[in-house]
């Protein structure tokens, strides 16, 4: 197997339907207290359960398309 498909693999693992506060930091590369923001505003979709804060790759990824179109 290559390395190129190595990583495909990989990458495929690691994708998640759902991303936490801090994994939403993390893949839009801000603080957790903008992404605090992002979600209190309304900018960025979330959903709870069980009790805590989770935001759709979905809706991460739609975020930011629309980001991108503004700039």
């Amino acid at each position: 197997m290559s390395n190129k498909e190595q990583a495909q693999i990989a990458t495929a693992k690691c994708e998640t339907a759902a991303f936490t506060v801090d994994e939403v930091a993390t893949y839009f590369r801000i603080s957790r207290a903008s992404v605090w923001r992002l979600l209190k505003s309304g900018a960025l979709a979330r959903a709870r359960i069980g009790g805590r804060t989770v935001i759709r790759r979905l809706d991460a990824d739609a975020f930011l398309a629309r980001a991108a179109k503004v700039a």
